[in-house]
């Protein structure tokens, strides 16, 4: 590498013998990427790659990781209360019948997680 061309590097270079590597660091903690965050990289690693490398190189991965986790956890507790008014659900059921609730409880958890994944993950 000439020095004529070192002021025209964006990312900082430190020279190690003859060669400029790269001085690359990781990029502060942005927080806990989550569930949804885990499901959403391992979909853009695998079946978008280009994207998961603009995101990697730009070091803004776990940033819109963490952000994508939690908008997918407030879409599925919205879908949750929302199948909850729609079947009828409630507290009176859980202390008459804790079985059924559990059992439709369960039923609409994986509903609504069904659904964010093809609205959101999958998307």
């Amino acid at each position: 590498m000439n020095k004529e061309h070192e002021s025209d590097l964006t990312i900082p270079y430190v020279k190690v013998g003859d060669y400029y590597l790269p001085n690359i660091a990781l990029p502060p903690d942005v927080g806990d990427i989550g569930f949804w965050g885990r499901r959403r990289k391992d979909f853009l690693r695998e079946h978008r790659p280009i994207t998961f490398n603009q995101l990697v190189l730009s070091g803004e991965l776990f940033k819109y990781l963490s952000l994508f986790n939690q908008e997918a956890t407030e879409r599925l507790e919205s879908l949750i209360q929302a199948m909850k008014v729609a079947q009828g659900i409630t507290e009176e059921l859980k202390s008459r019948d804790q079985m059924a609730w559990v059992g439709a409880m369960n039923n609409i958890r994986a509903c609504a997680e069904e659904i964010v994944y093809a609205e959101l993950v999958y998307a």
